[in-house]
Parts: C-alpha cells; structure tokens; sequence
C-alpha cells in the first residue's frame, strides 16, 4: 500500500499567532493526545524570540517532556544559526531551518535578507553535528502577502543555492500565503524534483486560506511527494503573513488519503478527538471540514436510534 508521512506542526504553526498563552501543562497534554492518534512526527514549537512570539517560549519545556511520548520525533523550528545551537544545546535532534524565497517576506520575518540567511543556515550546518536531522523551510516559496505570486525560477534558484549546502537535508516548499493553485504546486515540484535529483526527500506545507489545500497536496502527491504538513483542527496562520489563515486540517489530509487508499497510520476518530479540543482552544482560529462533517454525522446516528 502507499505511505505518506503526515508532520503535525499545529503545537508551532498552530499556537503561535494565539493571544492567550495556552498553559505548558496544557500543551504537553495536547501533544500526548496526538501521539496517541498516531502522530508520531510533531514540530512542537520553535526557537525564536520570546518578545516576537510569546507563545512560543516554553518551547524548551515542552521539547523536554517529549522522553514521556515513546516513539515521539520531535522538531522545532529555528530561523538562524544562534537559534540553531540553542536548540541543539536544548536538545533538539531535528532542527527546522526557515527562510522566505521573498526578500520583503524575510525581512519581515527575520530582518534580513534570503541570501543572507542562506549563509546563516550554512554557518548552521557547520556547527551542529552530524547527526541532527534537518529540515529546510522555504516560505513563500510560490506566493508572498508582499510581493505577490513568485516567479518559479527565483524558487529554484534559491534551491540551487541550498540545496548543495546539504543534499540530504529534507526540503519543504511552503505556500505560506495559502494562495497557490494546484497547477502551481504540481509544476514548482516537477521542476525541482527534476532539477535537484540529489535532494532524497520533499515536502509541502500548505495553508487553506481560499480552500485549495487539499488540492495542493493532492497535486504535490501527483508529482512524488510524501511528506505534508498539517495542524490539527486546521490551526495557524502565520503572523507576517497579513491574511493568511491555518494550515490545512490534519484530520481533513487523513481523511483524504485514507479514501484514497494511502496509509498515513492514523488513527482518524482519535484525531477528530483531539481536533475538538484542538478548536476549543482560546483565541485560536479553527478550519477543516472532516472534524465538524463527522461530529454531524455521529449527531444524526445517535438521533436516528433514538428515535
């Protein structure tokens, strides 16, 4: 049977734009439940500064309570070389580098230019060791809430520059704005697929603000990707992102895939469990529709049997 790898990256992308800190304790609960699910790759926060997202800066807590998940792959986010050998000195083993393709994006975002923070994720590379995992995070890598859809050849030439840097390093195009179409997707990934042979493994991480998330993933599945990002609930939206709203629904991917005949080793009704609570969280901002279709349909079950 087909595989694909789901990365629940609601505790980062998911929390990090919410107003009312979720409590540590809570979170670490949360994450307990996902594992429970099936969820065994999580980015649970990130290594930023704690002025610019609050929310995060319990991160080295919560990468701490991760030896009471077994089998738990934990990774956290970081944006520069310092932030890096923070959290390896944290002890973080999977460590996600981030950088905008967009240069006002980036700017925004982390004050500097792309090739500026090329030569940050390269200072990285040489001062962490060989055996942590990385993960590369090119935002905007199709659209920018600045400067608008990005030309294809900026993306790979971008690539062109980091991807000698670590070939084995797994790549992730992110639509950060949520506003790239499935033709889009499919033929950024058949140009970069084609042209970076060397890189062994890809992955899109896709927002649903206009509601094409599902099928950007489905295009990038055409096109031999089998990693995908999703937040539980449908939470996120990154902050310097004007606009952009959360990340397409892990329990609406799952659903997807499992129709489809593609294993993802999830347990569905453990998620929607988990969605729920996920929802119900304060100031946070919910999508998805499979956890809100399947509570209906539980619903009019139990109210046909009764009557």
């Amino acid at each position: 049977m087909n595989r694909v790898e789901i990365v629940e990256v609601g505790p980062r992308d998911g929390y990090q734009g919410i107003g009312p800190f979720i409590p540590t304790d809570r979170k670490i609960a949360i994450q307990g439940h996902l594992v429970a699910a099936g969820l065994k790759r999580i980015e649970l926060g990130s290594f930023v500064s704690a002025t610019a997202l609050p929310q995060m800066r319990d991160t080295p807590e919560i990468l701490d309570a991760c030896e009471q998940f077994p089998g738990l792959e934990p990774q956290v986010l970081v944006p520069s070389e310092r932030r890096g050998r923070d959290a390896v000195a944290a002890g973080a083993w999977r460590l996600v580098f981030v950088l905008s393709v967009s240069e006002a994006h980036n700017r925004n975002n982390v004050r500097r230019s792309p090739e500026e923070s090329a030569g940050e994720y390269e200072r990285l590379l040489q001062a962490i060791p060989a055996d942590v995992a990385i993960r590369l995070d090119l935002a905007t890598a199709f659209d920018c809430p600045f400067e608008g859809r990005i030309p294809e050849a900026k993306t790979l030439a971008l690539l062109g520059r980091l991807v000698a840097l670590k070939p084995d390093a797994e790549i992730c195009l992110c639509d950060t704005t949520g506003r790239a179409d499935p033709a889009h997707v499919g033929s950024l990934f058949c140009a970069a697929l084609n042209r970076f042979a060397e890189a062994q493994t890809w992955a899109l991480h896709a927002h649903d603000t206009y509601g094409l998330g599902l099928a950007n993933v489905h295009a990038a599945y055409r096109e031999g990707v089998r990693v995908f990002d999703a937040s539980f609930a449908g939470l996120g939206g990154c902050p310097f992102a004007p606009g952009a709203t959360g990340n397409v629904a892990t329990e609406d991917l799952v659903w997807m895939f499992e129709r489809m005949g593609v294993a993802t080793g999830i347990d569905l009704k453990a998620l929607v469990s988990v969605a729920r609570e996920g929802a119900a969280l304060p100031g946070g901002l919910a999508g998805g529709r499979v956890r809100d279709a399947l509570s209906m349909g539980s619903a009019a079950c139990a109210a046909s049997a009764v009557t």
